[in-house]
């Protein structure tokens, strides 16, 4: 899952930084020469901290980590008495909580050698010893954190999947009786309204051959007519419920769910405005349309947040598809051939496809008359 960034840092991530940078600042009545030059140095690194949120992996994260570690480890070899061996175990287990196994190996060996050099610059080997402990609570906490978390996003989505297949299993249940009502009303009402409209043809030929009454015929020809309009209309009933329609809604969230369960990323539908029904034409290109941007985000992103809204204007729909890399992605070279059939089926719509990069992905923002 990437990061979504944010103008204004989070919450979360003013805490982290309070954690490296208080520490620091407290240091500065007794800081030498060295120690302002590591205080700066590593107070500059620590800015970037404020916008790594809960998602803030990768290497970039992990090597400003490490580094982060390093800076405020020799700090609190320099200054013994600081507070900055609480800046070096906070960054440490945000590296257990949210790295890979390498950084974490990276990071725990780091800090132990930290430890080390401390206590043999001032000789304190005997409080060594606890501090071992620290590190070694920390990673433990952390990864039984970490544990956690996991487990929590396992049972979320063999959830999900649980209820994806409940839905599959009502709808194949709604399919099959559709198509046994479709079968009864075509074997029985649609033949014995055909029959009866052959009957009614056959009755008016004979009245007219017998030479009976105009109104008469006229009766059986009104007859016959009801008879045909009711066959046309059992007619379009079977074929209403062997098409088995889906609304522009439906077949987006379906699509939206197919994501969720292959990627395991977050997907969701905003729908705004009044939702009404929409010409086949119209409901064919938003559904084509967000089927062609979650093909390009799975090939380009893959593992992307995708945010999808569904505008429901005057005269208009709005269709808006973004994903969340966590980073500007580079413009695209050229347009692809899902891109240049989606703008070719909005173009004989008369609406207008806007596409490219923004600032945390890739975004299409579609309109249609509708």
């Amino acid at each position: 899952m990437t990061t979504r960034p944010a103008a204004f840092p989070r919450l979360q991530g003013w805490l982290r930084w309070a954690f490296v940078a208080v520490p620091l600042v407290a240091a500065m009545p007794r800081a030498d020469t060295p120690a302002w030059f590591v205080i700066g140095f590593t107070l500059a690194l620590s800015i970037p901290v404020l916008w790594l949120h809960d998602a803030g992996t990768g290497p970039l994260t992990a090597v400003l980590a490490l580094t982060l570690i390093a800076g405020t480890g020799t700090l609190w070899v320099l200054l013994p008495d600081s507070w900055a061996s609480v800046a070096m175990f906070s960054t440490t287990s945000f590296v257990v909580l949210k790295q890979s196994t390498a950084p974490i190996v990276l990071a725990v060996a780091l800090a132990a050698g930290v430890i080390t050099s401390w206590a043999a610059r001032h000789g304190l080997w005997d409080d060594a010893l606890s501090t071992y402990a620290v590190l070694a609570v920390i990673v433990l906490a952390g990864l039984n954190r970490r544990a956690r978390h996991a487990r929590i996003e396992q049972t979320e989505l063999a959830l999900a999947r649980a209820q994806t297949a409940n839905e599959e299993h009502a709808r194949a249940a709604a399919l099959a009786e559709r198509a046994r009502i479709a079968r009864e009303l075509h074997d029985v009402l649609a033949h014995s309204l055909a029959g009866l409209a052959l009957n009614l043809q056959g009755a008016r030929l004979m009245l007219v051959r017998d030479g009976a009454s105009p109104d008469a015929v006229a009766q059986i020809e009104r007859a016959q007519t009801l008879a045909s309009e009711g066959l046309a209309e059992a007619r379009k009933a079977v074929a209403a419920l062997r098409e088995d329609a889906v609304g522009v809604e439906r077949a987006i969230a379906d699509l939206l769910a197919a994501y969720r369960l292959d990627s395991g990323a977050r997907a969701d539908l905003k729908v705004e405005g009044e939702p009404r029904e929409l010409g086949p034409a119209v409901g064919t290109a938003l559904v084509r349309a967000v089927q062609e941007a979650l093909a390009n985000t799975r090939k380009h992103a893959a593992h992307a947040e995708v945010d999808v809204t569904l505008d429901y204007g005057g005269g208009s729909v709005e269709l808006t598809v973004a994903d969340r890399q966590g980073r500007r992605p580079p413009d695209a070279p050229a347009a692809g051939y899902g891109l240049r059939g989606m703008g070719e089926r909005v173009a004989l719509l008369d609406g207008r496809l806007e596409s490219g990069p923004g600032e945390d992905g890739w975004r299409i923002h579609l309109t249609v008359p509708a």
